[in-house]
């Protein structure tokens, strides 16, 4: 299921345990399922994800690019960036942390992570020995202390703790910098240019010719980049972010299906249902009932 998340809506949609909400974090653990169909589930999120691997491995694209994470091995996905599983193996365990947009501002420190490009363009990092052992513990102390009952401490608690993870990831990041300070290539530029621009129009502008003017580039030739650095056409992400756009209203408002159609340009109802079912394979209906 394709969505945009929020730090509102996240409890809903991945069912986590109100009772353990914590303004401005949330914690999640997944695990392999047999059968799960992982290339239907591209999110964005509001805020900063800090994706673990515990175990196995899992493919994954990030920003339109493709990366392999390993047991042991971090992706941090900065907010607004399209984040799409596409296999894990059977053996995968991997533990998430979500940091709303709110939380990063409290923190200067977070703020500089999140607009940081050498991140954006090297999301999976690798720790030393040392750098691990202090991650896990940390990653364990989070666990436990999210998970453990309401007290009045318990916010600053997990506060301290997740923001010293963060810095133990940032120290990493500092050091990689020196052995491998990362050029930002005409590829990269296109597809980050690309993706602000439907990320901001997709549901207004459904032309070819709108984004290769604003890219000032020729329809042809963007059509042709994007279908071989991404494997989609300009239509096809189109499509693909309005239906992001369109599930999210679906599962987290009650919006009425006209009212969804207006919000998302279409002309008429008959229209966006039609497109809706072409997409997902459901009437917008049949997929808001759907648990």
């Amino acid at each position: 299921m394709a969505l945009f998340l929020t730090s509102d809506n996240v409890y809903k949609l991945y069912n986590i345990d109100l009772s353990k909400k914590i303004e401005g974090i949330a914690v999640l653990q997944q695990k392999h399922v047999n059968g799960q169909a992982y290339s239907e589930n591209p999110r964005l999120f509001d805020g900063l994800i800090l994706a673990f691997m515990i175990k196995g491995s899992m493919k994954a694209r990030i920003h339109f690019l493709e990366y392999e994470l390993c047991a042991g091995q971090i992706a941090i996905v900065q907010p607004q960036l399209m984040l799409e599983t596409l296999s894990m193996t059977e053996n995968a365990e991997i533990i998430t942390i979500g940091l709303s947009v709110d939380f990063i501002s409290t923190y200067p420190m977070l703020h500089d992570f999140v607009m940081n490009n050498q991140i954006r363009w090297q999301p999976v990092l690798s720790l030393q020995a040392e750098e691990m052992i202090l991650k896990n513990d940390l990653l364990s102390l989070i666990q436990k202390v999210y998970h453990k009952n309401q007290s009045p401490k318990k916010t600053e608690m997990l506060r301290h703790l997740v923001i010293s993870l963060m810095s133990l990831i940032a120290e990493s990041y500092t050091a990689l910098a020196d052995h491998n300070n990362p050029v930002k290539s005409r590829t990269h530029e296109i597809i980050d240019d690309f993706y602000l621009l439907i990320s901001k129009y997709a549901t207004q502008e459904r032309s070819v010719y709108f984004y290769a003017e604003k890219l000032h580039l020729t329809p042809q030739y963007l059509s042709t980049f994007l279908k071989q650095k991404t494997g989609k056409s300009i239509l096809q992400w189109i499509d693909y972010i309005t239906l992001m756009h369109a599930k999210t209203l679906l599962k987290s408002t009650s919006l009425s299906i006209k009212q969804i159609s207006n919000q998302l340009n279409f002309d008429e109802p008959s229209v966006f249902c039609r497109f809706f079912k072409r997409l997902s394979g459901a009437s917008p209906g049949v997929f808001r009932n759907r648990q």
